[in-house]
């Protein structure tokens, strides 16, 4: 039987799964920017690949640790995985929108606007400062930090969840 001689922890597992799920959801972001549907429905299947990633992750943690993760280990690997997703995808973000295509904030403003007009209910002017400020948090480092607490904030939240289905603590008298 071989062993595995180089104890995994919580934070190479989190940090080689979350490069692998960043990789993911930036290919998947990248194909929707292309398209122009970043503002259609078919954004939210980035929360889907979020989850496979932390799925991913604390199994194979679970399984290079004989078969045992903790709850606490579980919300780690989250944790690190879920930061390092948000942080290549708020850097892939800068770099399209500032770069790539610099059309795109513009087409996201006027979507915004259309729906708050369709809605209803606010004038002209708070519309316009709605949008004016809404465009101050996708430029630079503010939608970099944005993009890193954001999805730090959901992972953790998933991790909650899925910690708790795949934990299995190691007795503590074995």
């Amino acid at each position: 039987m071989e062993t595995n001689t180089t104890p995994v922890t919580t934070s190479s597992v989190g940090l080689r799964y979350g490069l692998l799920t960043g990789l993911v959801s930036t290919l998947f972001s990248f194909a929707l920017n292309i398209m122009h549907q970043e503002s259609s429905p078919a954004r939210y299947l980035s929360f889907a690949i979020l989850v496979g990633g932390l799925v991913l992750a604390m199994n194979h943690f679970k399984q290079q640790n004989r078969g045992f993760m903790s709850y606490g280990q579980g919300l780690g690997i989250g944790a690190v995985l879920s930061a390092v997703v948000g942080a290549i995808s708020g850097i892939f973000a800068y770099i399209y929108m500032n770069f790539v295509d610099p059309d795109m904030l513009g087409r996201i403003t006027e979507k915004m606007r259309a729906d708050m007009e369709a809605r209803g209910g606010l004038s002209d002017e708070q519309i316009d400062q709605a949008v004016t400020m809404s465009s101050k948090f996708m430029n630079g480092p503010v939608m970099v930090g944005a993009a890193l607490l954001g999805t730090l904030l959901i992972g953790v939240l998933l991790s909650l969840v899925i910690s708790a289905i795949i934990k299995n603590a190691q007795p503590e008298f074995e």
